[in-house]
């Protein structure tokens, strides 16, 4: 199964739609709901052996699907980047030279630029 929880709701939230509606469902509820192997399975008549088997499942699907797609780690890169933005729109303001503001507001353009590449 995949180690970081929140990198999986992440697959989840990008690729879940793509899942087998058992594995979804599955999915739903340990990572929506919180819910333990046990308490699925308990929801869904099953054992916590199969909940298991499943959810491993799914998660090497949503693996796949990101290995091939890599939407979650543009995501990841893209808040980054906003991040950084940020941080330097922050440093406009202490800036009272013009030259000063005109390198940060071109440093911010070449940040938005590269959401488009």
């Amino acid at each position: 199964m995949i180690k970081d929880v929140e990198y999986a709701s992440l697959l989840f939230d990008f690729y879940g739609k793509l899942l087998p509606d058992k594995q979804q469902e599955v999915m739903d509820y340990y990572h929506e709901d919180n819910l333990s192997l046990s308490e699925i399975a308990e929801n869904l008549n099953m054992t916590r052996q199969g909940i298991h088997y499943i959810l491993k499942n799914a998660e090497k699907t949503l693996e796949e699907y990101e290995s091939k797609l890599g939407l979650v780690e543009r995501y990841l890169i893209n808040i980054k980047k906003v991040k950084e933005a940020k941080g330097t729109l922050d440093n406009l303001d202490l800036i009272n030279g013009e030259k000063e503001k005109t390198e940060i507001i071109n440093e911010l353009k070449n940040i938005f630029d590269s959401f488009v590449e």
